[in-house]
């Protein structure tokens, strides 16, 4: 086999396709060929920018396989239709814009993260964190939309949705199974949000929300589904040793938990998108990706069996276990 530096290189200058996909997504490259097929000109003039620029970002974007070009004029991807243009019921676009506008700022101070393995801070102003915001819930939208596509949710009649994020992940599932009901314990001030949009889902008759402190909260109950989504990376190793007993007490034996984050791995190749997010966390604000084998002991000790990793595309993984 003949060795090249191609992937070398590839990897190398992988932040140029990045911050050129951020200005395409922000000059409404994607939205404007919403409607069809355009030429350089055609788009410089939907986009109001230099024709120069513009075809350097459509060439970029054919390039990395997210437009398409044919006889002078590009047209979208399937993915990017899907996820860009605002045609699709989700737009990465606010996404893609904290990448570009925050999280690519705070990576540029990641030597020192590495050389003395001290958190990141993030240091933002209102405008910055409404921002952050917009961005992560959109990639928490995502998360959900694949969560709900992986997993057949029909089994199931009481899940627990203890310290998450968002409702997303539940409401997924709920969409699946007219009969399931969910029980929300979430930490202070996340309760108004989740009632709200179980309402707006028209879900509030299937929804009760209750109020706790994440890492000292026993909820207690009888649930056949527990969901743990973006918990265990905000927590330290003993505070997830109490959420997993926690959710172990508030579950009927044999019923399923299922972790929803980003893990290290030890097959033989990680999986790439948890290993970046884990300098990713770090640098942002300290949190913590952590090793599989980790987790899975916590499980072990608070009375789970690991069954298997399911990997959701472009988004986390979820480790699902049962209740022994």
């Amino acid at each position: 086999m003949t060795v090249t530096p191609e992937r070398i290189v590839d990897i190398a200058i992988g932040f140029m396709g990045a911050k050129q996909l951020d200005a395409a997504s922000r000059i409404g490259l994607f939205k404007a060929l919403a409607g069809g097929p355009k030429n350089v000109a055609e788009l410089a003039a939907a986009t109001q920018h230099a024709e120069r620029q513009v075809r350097t970002l459509a060439d970029a974007m054919n390039a990395l396989g997210l437009l398409e070009r044919a006889n002078g004029s590009y047209s979208l991807a399937a993915d990017a239709e899907k996820y860009l243009s605002g045609a699709g019921e989700i737009d990465l676009t606010p996404f893609i814009a904290f990448l570009g506008d925050i999280s690519y700022k705070q990576w540029l101070g990641y030597d020192r993260t590495v050389d003395t393995d001290q958190a990141g801070t993030l240091d933002l102003d209102e405008d910055g964190w409404t921002d952050f915001m917009a961005g992560v819930m959109t990639y928490n939208q995502l998360h959900a939309e694949q969560f709900g596509e992986a997993f057949d949710f029909s089994p199931y009649r009481s899940a627990l949705d203890f310290g998450g994020l968002a409702a997303g992940f539940s409401f997924a599932a709920m969409a699946q199974n007219p009969e399931l009901s969910t029980r929300f314990v979430y930490a202070p001030r996340f309760g108004d949000a989740i009632a709200s949009a179980a309402a707006e889902a028209g879900l509030q008759n299937r929804v009760t929300v209750e109020e706790g402190p994440t890492e000292s909260t026993r909820p207690g109950g009888e649930h056949d589904l527990v969901l743990l989504t973006h918990v265990l990376h905000r927590f330290d190793e003993p505070q997830n040793l109490a959420i997993l007993a926690a959710a172990r007490d508030a579950a009927a034996p044999g019923a399923t938990l299922m972790l929803l984050d980003f893990f290290l791995d030890q097959d033989d190749t990680q999986r790439a998108i948890d290993a970046l997010h884990a300098g990713e966390y770090f640098n942002i604000d300290g949190t913590l990706v952590y090793p599989i084998e980790q987790v899975e002991g916590w499980l072990a000790e608070t009375g789970w069996k690991s069954d298997r990793l399911v990997a959701l595309p472009g988004s986390p993984r979820v480790l699902v276990a049962t209740a022994v």
